[in-house]
């Protein structure tokens, strides 16, 4: 199994960043779009790496036109000699038009394949001479001028992910996709009852197998060196469920486990400004469910029970601050890399 880091939103931080994760052994770090644009970061990541994967988890597609996003993508996959996983994801309406003032369509899942395919045809412009001639209903690409092309490059196209919490977004990814991250608000179950199945059926249409996919997860972990750590990371665990969980997007995950009216229940407290009290709204039995806990020994063990032959990539955050906790991140990494990836997964 691959293990990522997520690296700190303060550009001056990442170099240091960067280059611990790449000593302790990590397979790839990724950005995160939370107040600061994801594809600066992993610009900076690639300048100061040589091994690691370098992802973004997610940028947010719609508020970007394709063209935008595919410059950015071939400028860093040039840069990185290759590295480049470019994750998308699709946000929910209300930041999309009161956020990024942009405009809201409901076909999520439609959208986001074209704009994939939209993508892979600029791409395939500037690598092969093919013509600009994509015309979908949403997004077109059909001028490009010879001053306006980068021209090929000397690694393969950047591999593309998609954020899928629904079936629908699932299919697209194995669609179109050469992977898909999960969200942390996922359960075993879910997985394997309702993504699972959506990404077969994706995969199925594009003519390819599953050992032509990542699937990554950035699973909620509550993990300490003692049990006073463990349970002061397990509160911190029960704030983050019951903040995502507020948002209608996660309502399927929760409904599948009999939690039908949680989501309506934390949105309400959420709109009443009630976030200190939402966290209470969290039973242990949805913690169990929802997320990985046990203290660092025992936490590979624990993630290959839950995840393993699920999932091919987990995020993974380890103190490292001092030598002691440096040597435990490296042992630790090093032991989740021993459990089996679900298949084969591209390298």
């Amino acid at each position: 199994m691959k293990v990522e880091a997520i690296v700190p939103n303060d550009l001056a931080a990442i170099p240091d960043a960067v280059r611990r994760y790449e000593s302790l052994g990590y397979d790839g770090v990724v950005t995160l779009e939370v107040g600061h644009d994801p594809m600066l970061g992993l610009l900076m990541a690639a300048e100061h790496s040589t091994t690691l994967s370098l992802g973004t988890a997610v940028l947010i597609a719609f508020p970007r036109a394709p063209m935008v996003v595919a410059q950015q993508a071939w400028d860093i996959q040039r840069f990185s000699k290759g590295r480049l996983v470019l994750g998308l994801g699709s946000q929910v309406k209300g930041h999309i038009t009161r956020r990024y003032s942009t405009e809201w369509h409901d076909a999520a899942a439609p959208r986001m394949r074209e704009y994939v395919t939209c993508l892979k045809a600029i791409w395939d412009s500037w690598q092969n001479g093919a013509a600009a001639d994509f015309k979908g209903e949403y997004y077109q690409y059909t001028l490009i001028t010879p001053n306006f092309n980068p021209g090929p490059i000397d690694q393969p196209f950047p591999r593309v992910m998609v954020s899928a919490v629904n079936k629908y977004m699932a299919r697209v990814a194995g669609q179109v996709c050469d992977g898909v991250r999960m969200h942390g608000l996922n359960s075993p179950r879910y997985i394997r009852e309702v993504l699972l199945p959506s990404i077969e059926a994706g995969l199925e249409r594009s003519g390819r197998s599953r050992g032509d996919f990542e699937i990554t997860m950035g699973t909620f972990i509550a993990s300490g060196a003692s049990q006073a750590e463990l349970e002061q990371s397990i509160e911190s665990t029960r704030k983050r469920i019951a903040f995502y969980g507020s948002t209608r997007s996660y309502q399927k995950v929760l409904e599948l486990h009999g939690w039908d009216d949680l989501v309506s229940r934390l949105h309400r407290m959420s709109v009443e400004g009630r976030w200190d009290e939402m966290a209470g709204e969290v039973s242990d039995d949805m913690l169990s469910e929802l997320a990985v806990i046990a203290t660092y020994d025992d936490l590979p063990g624990e993630i290959e029970r839950r995840l393993g032959g699920l999932v091919d990539c987990v995020e993974l955050v380890l103190p490292a601050t001092n030598p002691d906790e440096e040597a435990r991140a490296r042992e630790v990494v090093a032991a989740v890399q021993k459990i089996p990836m679900a298949v084969k997964a591209p390298s």
